[in-house]
């Protein structure tokens, strides 16, 4: 059973990933894990943090000469900014200066105050801020290694910014070659000339993003149990990222105005069966089915506007403008990046469950055993 979680704060030392679970003997890829990292800093529309951060990984224990040793793995994505802010952010004592008074309507400042009772807003923002997901990207990297060795590849693309929308098909190279992931230089464009105009006038953009995991044979996941189900698992790790409003699996809301003869994907003859539709994006009765696994994340506008929205200070109970703390005006493209991270967690997930072996050789043994019977079928 794989467990994961993260730690640290925004303007603190660093961020970490905490993984246990993992078998021993997975040789890991350093380039694959600081790429995925460096694509998480990328997009048309960040903010100024990202001409600070040079984020690579650290690995502070559970892999030497970059294999696994089976224990627990924790990495560190260190943080340059915490140098400017070294002061504040010091665990033993207070210096005044960088306090948060007013709440941020769609952050998390209000609410996480009334769940800790802080008075310095500040203490909600810092662990709150979207600069965790550096932790996740870091951990989604290594675990990418575990999945190629099984033979499954984790992909991502934005499909939207704002009202531009792109329908057309997955293409690496041209993903690759787009300010915004969108593999089209047409939307591009138009996504571009959207995020100037909402920068222009102090807003922000939110949009959606497709991630697809190809390569999983029919059987992962389980009925048995809703915690085990794998669009149980991949929903709970893609709503976590922040600003994740909705995940859809497949054709999504879309099976909502279908008939079942129409949204169904038929079976045909063959070794494997066959399919000629993915509107259940590869999963059925919370079990991979052999096709791709297909899901489509909505993340809304960053919430941190230049205009501050209305808001109140919560000292006074004074109405005031929200303050603005640096941030991005679109940050699309870089959360599909966390995306394939959240993916790639929760099929590791998925699969250490079912095949829960201490070393990679009997892993995969144990899983390409299993999908020579599910290619039989």
């Amino acid at each position: 059973m794989l467990t994961f979680t993260t730690a640290g704060e925004s303007h603190g030392r660093g961020v970490f990933a905490f993984l246990d679970g993992i078998p021993a003997g997975l040789e890991v890829d350093r380039e694959v894990i600081d790429a995925d990292l460096g694509r998480r800093q990328k997009g048309y529309g960040r903010g100024g943090r990202m001409s600070i951060e040079q984020d690579r990984v650290d690995v502070l224990s559970g892999i030497r000469g970059g294999v696994t040793l089976g224990g627990p793995v924790l990495l560190a994505v260190w943080n340059r900014d915490f140098d400017n802010w070294k002061e504040y952010m010091d665990p033993w004592k207070i210096v005044p200066g960088r306090e948060l008074y007013t709440p941020r309507p769609g952050h998390a400042d209000l609410s996480g105050a009334a769940r800790f009772r802080h008075t310095d807003l500040r203490n909600v923002l810092e662990r709150s801020s979207a600069r965790e997901t550096a932790g996740r990207v870091a951990a989604g990297g290594l675990l990418r290694c575990l999945l190629a060795a099984l033979g499954m590849e984790v992909h991502s693309w934005v499909r939207s910014i704002g009202k531009v929308a792109f329908t057309g098909e997955y293409d690496r190279a041209l993903r690759d070659s787009s300010s915004v992931f969108c593999p089209d230089s047409e939307a591009t464009a138009a996504m571009e000339r959207l995020i100037d105009e909402a920068r222009e006038q102090g807003d922000t953009l939110g949009g959606e993003f497709k991630v697809v995991l190809s390569g999983m044979p029919a059987g992962i996941g389980s009925y048995t149990q809703w915690d085990q189900r794998l669009d149980t698992l991949l929903s709970a790790q893609l709503m976590s990222i922040p600003g994740i409003k909705a995940v859809q699996i497949g054709i999504g809301t879309g099976a909502a105005a279908l008939t079942g003869s129409r949204m169904h994907d038929e079976i045909f003859p063959g070794t494997p069966k066959g399919r000629k539709t993915n509107h259940a994006g590869g999963i059925e009765g919370g079990v991979s089915n052999g096709q791709p696994v297909e899901v489509i994340c909505s993340m809304k506008p960053i919430p941190t506007l230049k205009r501050g929205l209305k808001s109140v200070d919560i000292r006074s109970g004074e109405a005031v403008q929200a303050a603005y703390e640096r941030s991005d005006c679109c940050a699309v493209p870089a959360a599909s990046v966390v995306g394939e991270a959240a993916v790639i967690i929760a099929a590791c997930q998925a699969i250490l469950t079912s095949f829960g072996l201490p070393g990679m050789a009997p892993l995969v043994e144990a899983f390409d055993s299993h999908r020579s019977y599910w290619e039989s079928l």
